[in-house]
């Protein structure tokens, strides 16, 4: 049998992390009892038991099941303490399974009711980031998300803030929640703020709809990232295109699964993508409902897609080259990546 390196240990750049949906499964239990939330049985019942919960979001109501079990575990934030615990914990999990760089998603209104307002939720956040990187030497920064259910508006309000704490830790502006639901069109002015003000693109896209939500993102967001993105693979010249302007994709297999966009894991089409020379950033998305963290999606890539070790490197790579991490923490990583491929796998001599 071919032995193989530990993915675990290829150094790895994080870009697709939702903030609620990093936490440990222990942890929201844990603030649950804290704050009294009565959380749905299902989500008990499935963390208890040390699985994830059964999720299928191809049809709004499905979405709508997942938005549940995903706002109530977002209720269980409530204090600085909470929010300081979650980062801390995310960055350990990335360090566990080779994170050298972590791009964390956060929606700030989503936490501002509970933490005195829109900025104030942001500074906690930030100041948990500062801490956590001071604590753990994790190379970590912060990607402002909107959220397309709520007005174009509001976006812009978001854009603006973190453009002006851009160099507080934010990196980029996003756009996330159901792609059916709202036009990529109508954020462009929120994004043309954010670009201005030297932040990353990376709105969601090419998850739950097709590739036309790719080519939007492009048209009218200027993406340089885009969040999921899958669904190019059903376009060949949309491939060519995201290949030709090295746009990166952040693909995040077990979520895609887990949500019903594909039924099994060697139906993500990690290959065709890879092959047509799209760069790709894997990504967990949100390990707290779906049951796996950052490593376990380049082992999807090993075992379901045939992925050869130098393969996983060259996607580790890519997820480097794709970050927003300064110039000199990439080089690093992608020596270390060059160190971790030219080791010998266990068990040689």
């Amino acid at each position: 049998m071919e032995r193989v390196r530990d993915v675990s240990e290829l150094p790895k750049a994080h870009l697709h992390l939702h903030f609620t949906g990093s936490m440990r499964p222990a942890t929201l239990l844990e603030l649950a009892d804290k704050h009294g939330v009565r959380l749905p049985d299902v989500l008990t019942e499935a963390l208890s038991g040390g699985h994830s919960p059964k999720l299928r979001a191809t049809d709004e109501r499905g979405w709508f099941r997942f938005q549940r079990l995903y706002d109530a575990a977002r209720s269980c934030l409530r204090e600085p303490e909470d929010i300081q615990r979650l980062v801390r914990e995310a960055a350990e999990e990335d360090l566990r399974d080779g994170s050298g760089w972590l791009e964390i998603q956060v929606d700030p209104t989503s936490y501002a009711p509970r933490l005195g307002g829109l900025i104030p939720a942001l500074e906690v956040i930030l100041d948990a980031v500062d801490s956590t990187v001071r604590e753990t030497g994790l190379g970590m920064r912060v990607l402002v998300a909107a959220n397309r259910m709520k007005h174009p508006l509001d976006a812009r309000t978001l854009a603006r803030l973190a453009v002006r704490y851009a160099e507080r830790g934010v990196v980029g502006f996003g756009l996330s929640n159901d792609e059916r639901r709202g036009m990529a069109r109508d954020f462009d002015r929120a994004f043309a703020i954010a670009r201005e003000g030297g932040l990353l693109s990376a709105p969601h896209g090419g998850e739950l709809t097709g590739p036309a939500s790719v080519r939007d993102c492009l048209d009218d967001l200027d993406a340089d990232r885009i969040g999921h993105g899958v669904r190019a693979a059903e376009d060949p010249r949309l491939l060519k295109r995201l290949a030709d302007r090295q746009i990166t994709c952040e693909v995040c297999p077990a979520s895609n699964v887990a949500l019903g966009v594909y039924e099994k894991p060697e139906d993500v089409p990690l290959r065709k993508l890879f092959d047509a020379g799209v760069p790709m950033a894997l990504g967990a998305d949100d390990p707290l409902l779906f049951g796996s963290r950052l490593a376990a999606q380049y082992e999807i890539a090993r075992r379901h897609h045939g992925f050869t070790d130098a393969e996983l490197a060259e996607l580790a790579r890519q997820s480097v080259r794709g970050s927003a991490a300064p110039e000199d923490i990439k080089t690093k990583l992608l020596s270390d990546v060059d160190a971790w491929i030219g080791a010998a796998p266990p068990g040689d001599d």
